[in-house]
């Protein structure tokens, strides 16, 4: 006869165990996606920053560097899939002004502000800054104007 009284305290125990152990599966779950997220960002930054220097460097002048930068990592973030609520590109081209015969390199380093603030986490911050710097070395002899 105990048999008969046991299931509904069990059916409470289960419904108790619920809502406890949901809400934590529910916690890791957020902390996966805001940590997959985050690491992704990563990548793709360090792979905008790269792609924006090598741009930079196979350019002729100063300022058609920094525009191919610019537009070389912008295009890369948004072709990643990769959102970012702000996005900075700051190429330094100063190899330009060395002589014919220098080495010199590009520096392009690229920011991205991924917003984390959607996943409603709590205690989480509402974004993350993500920077990358790539470097490219400029050809010593090829033809600068």
């Amino acid at each position: 006869m105990s048999g008969s009284g046991g299931g509904a305290d069990e059916r409470g125990n289960v419904a108790i165990n619920t809502a406890v152990i949901f809400p934590v599966l529910l916690l890791i779950g957020l902390l996966l996606i805001m940590a997959g997220r985050i690491v992704l960002a990563e990548g793709v930054v360090q792979s905008a920053a790269n792609e924006a220097a090598r741009a930079a460097s196979i350019s002729r002048t100063a300022a058609v560097a920094g525009v191919q930068a610019t537009s070389t990592a912008t295009s890369t973030l948004v072709n990643s899939g990769v959102r970012c609520s702000s996005t900075s590109v700051r190429p330094t081209t100063d190899a330009f002004d060395l002589p014919l015969g220098t080495v010199g390199t590009i520096t392009v380093r690229v920011e991205c502000v991924v917003p984390l603030r959607d996943l409603g986490l709590p205690g989480a911050p509402g974004s993350r800054t993500i920077s990358a710097t790539g470097t490219s070395v400029l050809d010593a002899y090829r033809g600068r104007s």
